[in-house]
Formats: structure tokens, C-alpha cells, sequence
């Protein structure tokens, strides 16, 4: 009786594995390969890094920025301020090609015409670099504590000023002309009661959303004071 028992478990382990080969093929499906999508997106950047008015910007960042400080708007003059120096560089780069036709540097050995040419190309080259590094480092920033003026001279110099919200006391802009009418853009002027009197942002897109989001952190640093949760 001993043998039949274990002649019969036999039998019904071997069933059991028919049974689970029969139903390996179901158990092992594969799932479909489907890449998944990264849990922490990358920090989204500004698209057009020689625009002039970007709003609530992304991968944007300055020196004196506080770590809970919110970037609420960043200015540039409008491009098409740089279209006076754009001009006179394109003059400049065909000035010699021009003035190739009249004997001008006959006097000079041919070297000496070679030298005076390059140094020509290289003046132009620094005066277009000036001008570009002034208007793409000049910079506004309104963040929802501060406003912040940032003034480039050179590259050795710059100067730095800003002023806490609740010390504005007035915001006015000015637009005027075929030109800025077109582009849309103008003067903001802003009035504070701190060290720096006065701010002007020159030449900035869109003026009026420019005292709109003046005005409206004004009102939200008077909720606060109201409220009692001055920072």
C-alpha cells in the first residue's frame, strides 16, 4: 500500500507540473516595454534668453536673490533699441570695401594697409560687443518683495540698486512716438522712499503690464501689513 501511495503522489505531482507548465506561459507574460516618463521633469527654461520681458521665469536666477524670493517679472530694453549701433556696425564692417575705391591708404605699404584694416575690424568688433554686453546685462527684476535695477557699465563695473516693495510710493510710465507705438514699449518710473529716490526702466516692453504688477504687489505688501505677516 506504501508503494501505490507514493506511486499515486507521484502521479499528482506530475500533474501539478503539467498543470504549471500549461499555465507558465500566462504567468511569465511579459508586459509591454513602455519607457516611463522621469518622475522629476527638468526645471523649465526661458526659451528665448535674448527676449526683453519675461514673466514669473523659470532657470532664472541673480547674486543678492533671497532663497524664498519669487522672480515675478525680468526686463531688457526692446530689441529694436539696438537697431541705432546695429546700422552704424553694419557701416563700419563695409567701410573699408567702400572706401577701397578711393586711394585713401595708397601712402601706405602694403603690410601697413593689411594691419590698418584689421585694426579697423577689431574697433568694430569691440563696439558691437560693448553695446550688445549693455543692453543684454542691463537688467529689471520685480520679485514679490523687492524691485531691483541692475546697471551694466563694463565689464569690470556694475551697479547694483533695489528697493522693498512697501517703499514705493509712486509708478508712472511714458510712451510716445510711431516707433515705440508700434513695438510697444516705453519708460516706467518708479518713485520709492528708500536710498534710491527714483528707478527707470528705459525702453522696456509693454509698460502697462510693467505698473501692473507694480501695483498689484503694492497691494498685496499693504494685505500684508494689514494682516500682520509683514517678512
Amino acid at each position: 500500500m506504501a508503494d501505490i501511495y507514493i506511486s499515486d503522489i507521484k502521479k499528482e505531482r506530475a500533474a501539478k507540473k503539467k498543470v504549471t507548465k500549461k499555465e507558465s506561459p500566462v504567468a511569465k507574460k511579459k508586459k509591454p516595454n513602455i519607457k516611463a516618463k522621469d518622475a522629476t521633469p527638468s526645471k523649465p527654461q526661458m526659451k528665448n534668453l535674448l527676449g526683453a520681458f519675461y514673466k514669473n521665469p523659470r532657470g532664472v536666477d541673480f547674486e543678492t536673490r533671497h532663497s524664498d524670493e519669487q522672480i515675478l517679472l525680468v526686463l531688457r530694453k526692446h530689441p529694436i533699441t539696438n537697431i541705432r549701433w546695429i546700422l552704424l556696425a553694419i557701416v563700419m564692417i563695409f567701410a573699408p570695401t567702400v572706401l577701397s575705391v578711393f586711394p585713401l591708404l595708397e601712402f601706405l605699404p602694403g603690410n601697413f594697409q593689411f594691419i590698418a584694416i584689421l585694426g579697423w575690424y577689431l574697433v568694430t568688433a569691440a563696439f558691437s560687443l560693448q553695446n550688445f554686453l549693455t543692453w543684454y546685462f542691463n537688467v529689471d527684476v520685480i520679485t514679490d518683495e523687492r524691485i531691483i535695477d541692475i546697471e551694466f557699465y563694463n565689464l569690470i563695473y556694475k551697479q547694483v540698486s533695489d528697493a522693498k516693495t512697501d517703499r514705493i510710493q509712486d509708478v508712472t510710465y511714458k510712451t510716445g512716438g510711431a516707433l515705440r507705438n508700434i513695438f510697444n514699449f516705453g519708460d516706467v518710473y518708479v518713485q520709492t522712499a528708500g536710498e534710491v529716490p527714483n528707478f527707470e526702466f528705459l525702453g522696456v516692453p509693454s509698460p502697462e503690464k510693467v505698473v501692473e504688477v507694480l501695483q498689484q504687489q503694492r497691494i498685496e505688501e499693504e494685505k500684508e501689513k494689514l494682516e500682520g505677516r509683514i517678512r
